[in-house]
């Protein structure tokens, strides 16, 4: 810190360069108070729009009703905010009539910052997992002019109720579309896996799980006919082979083994057919699974399209029963409850604040200023210093001597306007005479630094 390295020797600087921190401080009080009392007055002007509960519900009694007034209030505040919304705004209200300097762009930030939406939650509370239920909605508009501010505000209130009454009704006429475009697809879809299904059960049809038991059954009864007609058959061949062993055959003979050949001749006919059909009905049996296989994908295919119809089917009728509501205006309701009107007084502006601020840097610059102009003509003014410095201890220290006292006659020699001017200051800082137990110059500083600071707070 140069030559400031103790308490005594900074309030050595303060004394020598009080004069420039009084100025300089005194300076900023009163360019910080000026600029304060320049600030324009503004006005906020507030219109409240309440969130009314539909009165006739889709719910039983006992049901939360999800309410969609957050997200909906959020897109017509993304909507009324937009570029083009508040140009429109600032010409149909001419609000930048009194600043022509104005850039378009300029112009939609300052109305962007003038205008803010806030929401009132439910005294209900927020059920976890549930949307933000919403009670109301504060426009507010702070600008330079109080009746502009209560146009602002209604403007955009009323733009509000118009966005969500045009809202509420395209969103029921859009849901009713769509589950009935839905409704109609998959009921399309229903209809062509049934015309599938029935076409496959039409080329499958002998191997259809639903007879499985039944080829069975004819496949154990086919084996007995079979068994029966082998035995059958043996038997005639073997009385075919006893009448044959005679050696001379009569004619009965003959008649009686061409009946029995004849016979015989059924019965393999009989087994044949038997055994065809019973190879035909293990072959059956065979592509049953595959079968079995496939028809279950076809289930499980139409209980999903099934299942789908009947969703899509309740979330129409939900959907018509909403738009019945939204044009019977007996849904979700947003009302204007209270109108914005002219405030009266002009909001706080901070003066006070900036007042204050402003003094205390004017403060810290004077100090500043104070200290570099001692760092820019380092002299040693102390014994301290000098010893710091050269590590010599001084022998005698010799006093600032004082100039005689100014003494005031009836007669005035020339020059003693100066020699006034010097008693004044020499009366305003005397170390050997304090006021209060302080140097004077630091009581005087003080009371008129309280009596500016008074008269910024009498400003803001």
């Amino acid at each position: 810190m140069g030559q400031i390295q103790s308490l005594e020797e900074f309030l050595n600087l303060l004394m020598r360069r009080r004069w420039l921190i009084i100025a300089v401080t005194l300076l900023g009080m009163l360019l910080s108070a000026v600029y304060a009392k320049s600030r324009p007055d503004t006005y906020l002007a507030a219109a409240v729009i309440q969130v009314e509960v539909p009165t006739v519900t889709g719910v039983a009694e006992g049901e939360a009703q999800p309410s969609g007034a957050a997200q909906l209030l959020q897109t017509i505040e993304q909507r009324l905010t937009t570029r083009e919304a508040l140009l429109a705004a600032i010409k149909r209200h001419d609000i930048f009539a009194r600043a022509p300097g104005l850039s378009p762009d300029e112009q939609i930030d300052l109305l962007r910052m003038s205008v803010r939406f806030e929401n009132v939650a439910s005294a209900n509370g927020q059920t976890y997992g549930e949307p933000l239920v919403i009670a109301a909605l504060i426009v507010y508009a702070e600008l330079d002019n109080p009746d502009l501010a209560a146009r602002v505000a209604n403007d955009f209130a009323q733009g509000i109720l118009d966005e969500t009454s045009a809202g509420q009704r395209l969103r029921a006429d859009q849901n009713v579309a769509f589950f009935r475009e839905e409704e109609s697809r998959i009921y399309q879809q229903l209809a062509e896996l049934e015309a599938e299904i029935a076409a496959y059960k039409n080329t499958n049809g002998e191997a259809l799980p639903a007879i499985t038991d039944t080829k069975r059954d004819e496949l154990v009864a086919l084996d007995a006919e079979i068994r029966t007609s082998s035995q059958e058959k043996l038997a005639l061949q073997g009385e075919a082979a006893e009448v044959s062993k005679s050696e001379s055959l009569r004619e009965t003979d003959r008649r009686l083994l061409e009946d029995l050949a004849a016979r015989i001749d059924v019965i393999d006919a009989q087994i044949a057919a038997n055994t065809a059909r019973r190879a035909q009905i293990e072959a059956e049996l065979v592509a049953t699974p595959e079968v079995e296989r496939v028809l279950s994908g076809y289930d499980r295919r139409l209980q999903q399209l099934q299942t789908q119809y009947e969703v899509s089917t309740q979330r129409m009728a939900e959907a018509e029963t909403s738009q019945r509501l939204a044009e019977r205006q007996q849904a979700e309701r947003f009302t204007l409850l209270e109108r914005a009107i002219t405030p009266e007084y002009a909001r706080p502006s901070g003066g006070k604040k900036l007042a204050i601020a402003g003094s205390v840097a004017s403060l810290l610059l004077a100090l500043t200023l104070a200290f570099m102009l001692d760092l820019l003509r380092p002299v040693v003014r102390t014994a301290a210093q000098m010893q710091r410095q050269l590590g010599l201890a001084p022998v005698i220290s010799i006093p600032d001597l004082e100039q005689p006292k100014l003494r005031l006659g009836p007669k005035l020699r020339s020059g003693s306007g100066l020699r006034l001017g010097k008693g004044i200051v020499k009366m305003l800082d005397d170390p050997t005479k304090p006021l209060l137990g302080l140097p004077r110059f630091a009581v005087f500083a003080t009371a008129a630094t309280l009596v500016l600071m008074l008269a910024a707070a009498a400003i803001s």
